[in-house]
């Protein structure tokens, strides 16, 4: 794309943006020659700015840092000031937590509020994009029994998930539910969601904390060499998400929800991908766990992998359809393996995994 496909004039909000997907989403608003009000928690921790702000000193674009908290009203006040587009990305991916209502829900629903009701207040915003999740439209595979069709569509909405059961993918049906109370009830701007699943793909920050590195590392470092489960996920390349994110800012007939997915895939397959390209230099799982020995030793392994998770996903099938996101957005994903490949090697390059 060329700049002369966007109009530039006005900056545009990107909250969380030292995240995994908000990192890939910079770059393109940068590339394109976007100035970028970029609401972090502390502008002045340069260590963890210093990744976007290399991608500032190489693209047309600019970057200027906001200080904010998803949890504080009013707090992006000052970012949003004269943005048309506004980017909600910030809310926690992590699985294993103590207190769900604390460290996942309120983040999240919380968190949508306060930046939504200040695009209420805020004259420039035309359009919101929030990133939500596939974790909105299904929290089980299990899931697939109550809708109508084959695969889940932007249609189904997760009714499973609770506080106890898949507190994370609750976390992010309470915030996308949010998102659209407060859209429906005004009409200056309009809303539409990305819902990505699994994503995958390298950082802009090699270190990045989001659970994605965390399971792709765990394939590759020895915790999983005795198999993993036949657990089916989605997965997307997180510059596909990225360019989901760009689509649905500057598209004017975007609306609604977007699910933003590759492949419908699973655990065994991923590590055959990373076997077939990285050879046996790394312990990557060989087997399938028997779904039985799962029931019997995974809650006591994993605290966030119920027995009530086992039964209700482990080589119980699964499928989202994409295709509104390939008609609606545009995106072409980009081949699986290029997206784990590409993953794991930028986890050996900087030695989060040695041989």
């Amino acid at each position: 794309m060329t700049n002369s496909t966007y109009d530039t004039s006005a900056p545009v909000l990107v909250t969380g943006a030292t995240g995994y997907v908000a990192g890939w989403l910079v770059k393109r608003l940068l590339e394109e020659g976007f100035t970028v009000h970029a609401a972090v928690r502390n502008p002045a921790n340069t260590e963890k700015l210093k990744y976007l702000n290399a991608l500032a000193d190489q693209y047309p674009g600019q970057i200027q840092y906001f200080k904010s908290d998803l949890l504080t009203p009013g707090s992006y006040a000052e970012a949003m000031q004269g943005c048309t587009v506004v980017f909600h990305t910030a809310s926690p991916f992590t699985i294993a937590v103590k207190d769900p209502q604390k460290e996942l829900i309120e983040p999240a629903q919380l968190g949508t509020r306060n930046v939504l009701e200040q695009a209420n207040q805020t004259e420039s915003v035309r359009r919101v994009v929030v990133t939500s999740s596939c974790a909105a439209i299904y929290g089980d595979s299990a899931d697939l029994d109550l809708v109508p069709g084959d695969l889940f569509t932007e249609a189904d909405w997760n009714t499973t998930s609770s506080l106890t059961h898949q507190p994370y993918c609750y976390s992010k049906t309470l915030a996308e539910k949010e998102a659209w109370k407060i859209a429906k009830a005004q009409n200056r701007w309009d809303l539409v969601t990305i819902n990505p699943s699994l994503v995958l793909g390298p950082g802009i920050n090699p270190f990045a904390t989001s659970e994605s590195f965390s399971l792709i590392k765990q394939l590759g470092d020895g915790t999983m060499k005795m198999g993993v489960p036949d657990y089916q996920i989605g997965a997307v390349d997180v510059r596909d998400v990225a360019e989901a994110h760009m689509a649905a800012g500057f598209t004017p007939s975007a609306q609604g929800r977007h699910i933003t997915s590759g492949y419908n895939t699973n655990f065994p397959q991923l590590a055959e991908i990373l076997r077939a390209h990285f050879g046996d230099a790394y312990p990557f799982p060989k087997s399938i766990l028997p779904k039985t020995l799962l029931w019997l030793v995974g809650p006591l392994l994993n605290s966030s992998m119920t027995r009530k998770i086992i039964a209700r996903n482990v080589g119980v099938s699964f499928g989202v359809d994409n295709s509104k996101s390939t008609h609606a957005l545009g995106l072409t994903y980009r081949p699986l393996d290029h997206s784990l490949t590409d993953m794991f090697q930028q986890l050996i390059d900087y030695g989060v995994v040695t041989a």
